[in-house]
C-alpha cells in the first residue's frame, strides 16, 4: 500500500477517541437530520455527542426545511414562541434518538445531546430551574443535557437540577474561578441527590470551557502594547494567541484535583461520574492560526471537544492527534502570570465575555423567534 493510501485511510477523529477524548458536533439543523447526514457523521467520525445553542437554531430556522411545520403549527393556533419551542424540541429529540445507541452501548458515558434554556433566564435561578425541568420532561430522554449558563444565578440552578437528577451542560465558562464554581455546584448537587436516595450513576454533567473568544478578547490588548513598541512589546507579541489554551490547561489540572479528592470519591463509590471538561468555541477566529488550533493543543483523557462542522471536517482531514493537554502545565501557569504582569486583567476580560455571551445568545434567540414569526405570518396570510 502506498504512503498516500495510508494517509487517506487515517481517521484522526478515531485516534482522538483512543487518546480518551470524545469529539462532539457543535451544530444541528433539520436538513442534516432528514437527509441522514447526521447519522453518517456519527458513524464515520465516531461522534460522542452534539451541542446546540440559540445562534445555531437562529441560522437553521431561516432555512426552508421548517416551513411546512411552521404552517401546520400556525394553523393549529400556536403562538410564535410555542412554534419555536416545538421545532427546537423536535430537532433535539431526533438527534437524541440517533445518539441513543451510543449512549446505551457506553453505559451513559457518551451519546448526549445538549439544548439551552432560554438565555432570557440567565439571571433568573427559579426561572432556569422551571424551564430546564419543563424541557427535560418534554424530551423524556436520558441522553439529553440541559445547558445552563455559568452566571451566579445559573450556578444555584445547576446545583438544584443535579439534585433532581437532571443532566446539565454548564455553558459560557471563561474563567478558572467560574469553572471551580461549576464543579462545586455539580458535586453539591450530587451530595443532595445522594442524601435524598437518588441513584447517581444516571446523572451526567459537562463543564463547557469556551476558548477562541478568550483570545479574541485578550489579543487586541496585547496588540496595543506591541504597537507602542515599549519594553513590553516583545513579551506581548510572544503571548498573542496563548491565553485560551493556557487557561484550559489550568482548568484541566483543577479538574484532576477536584475529582480525585476524597469528597468526590465518596460520591464515586455510589456510582457518580466526574463532570468532564468540554472544550467549546473551538472554531479558529484568527485566519493566521491553524484551523484546528483549539483541537490539537487540548487532547487528553476524559475530555470532550465540541467542534463546528467546518472544524470537525478539517480535523478529519489533517488532524495530528497526540496527548498534549498534560504537557507544559508549568508553562501554562507562567503564561497567565506574564499576562497579569503586563497589566491584562483577566478577571475583567472573562466577566465581560460572560456578559457578552449571554447577550449574544439572547439576540440569537430573538432572531430565531423573528424568523418563525415572519414565516408564521406569511403562512397564515396565504
Amino acid at each position: 500500500m502506498s504512503g498516500a493510501s495510508v494517509t487517506r485511510a487515517r481517521n484522526p477523529l478515531l485516534e482522538l477517541r483512543a487518546l480518551g477524548q470524545q469529539a462532539w458536533l457543535d451544530h444541528i439543523e433539520r436538513g442534516m437530520l432528514e437527509s441522514g447526514e447526521l447519522a453518517e457523521l456519527i458513524e464515520r467520525f465516531a461522534l460522542g455527542g452534539l451541542t446546540s445553542n440559540p445562534t445555531i437554531f437562529a441560522a437553521a430556522l431561516e432555512g426552508e426545511r421548517y416551513d411546512a411545520d411552521i404552517a401546520r403549527l400556525a394553523r393549529a393556533g400556536l403562538a410564535t414562541t410555542e412554534v419555536y419551542d416545538r421545532l427546537v424540541l423536535d430537532d433535539i429529540a431526533a438527534a437524541a434518538a440517533l445518539f441513543a445507541a451510543r449512549y446505551a452501548a457506553s453505559n451513559g458515558a457518551e451519546g448526549y445531546v445538549s439544548i439551552e434554556v432560554s438565555p432570557r433566564l440567565a439571571h433568573d435561578t427559579a426561572g432556569t430551574i422551571a424551564e430546564a425541568e419543563r424541557i427535560w420532561r418534554a424530551l423524556a430522554r436520558p441522553n439529553v443535557m440541559i445547558k445552563v449558563p455559568g452566571t451566579p444565578e445559573g450556578m444555584a440552578a445547576i446545583r438544584e437540577l443535579i439534585a433532581r437528577g437532571i443532566n446539565v451542560n454548564v455553558t459560557l465558562l471563561f474563567s478558572l474561578e467560574r469553572y471551580r464554581e461549576a464543579a462545586d455546584a455539580y458535586i453539591e448537587g450530587l451530595e443532595q441527590a445522594a442524601a435524598s436516595g437518588r441513584e447517581l450513576e444516571s446523572i451526567a454533567s459537562v463543564a463547557s470551557f469556551f476558548l477562541s473568544r478568550i483570545d479574541v478578547a485578550v489579543d487586541p490588548q496585547l496588540d496595543v502594547l506591541i504597537a507602542e513598541r515599549g519594553n513590553a512589546a516583545r513579551e506581548a507579541k510572544a503571548l498573542r494567541g496563548e491565553t485560551a489554551i493556557a487557561k484550559a490547561k489550568r482548568a484541566y489540572a483543577m479538574y484532576g484535583q477536584l475529582f480525585a479528592a476524597k469528597r468526590f470519591g465518596k460520591l464515586a463509590a455510589k456510582g457518580a461520574r466526574p463532570q468532564r471538561l468540554l472544550w467549546a468555541s473551538t472554531g479558529t477566529k484568527n485566519p493566521n492560526d491553524s484551523d484546528v488550533k483549539y483541537v490539537e493543543a487540548l487532547i487528553g483523557p476524559d475530555t470532550i471537544n465540541t467542534m463546528p462542522l467546518a472544524t470537525l471536517r478539517a480535523y478529519a482531514d489533517h488532524g495530528d492527534p497526540a496527548p498534549r493537554l498534560q504537557q507544559n502545565l508549568a508553562e501554562a501557569a507562567e503564561v497567565l502570570k506574564r499576562l497579569r504582569a503586563l497589566g491584562i486583567d483577566l478577571s475583567e476580560v472573562t466577566a465581560r465575555l460572560l456578559a457578552e455571551g449571554v447577550a449574544k445568545f439572547e439576540a440569537s434567540y430573538d432572531a430565531g423567534l423573528a424568523a418563525v414569526e415572519r414565516k408564521r405570518k406569511r403562512q397564515l396570510a396565504s
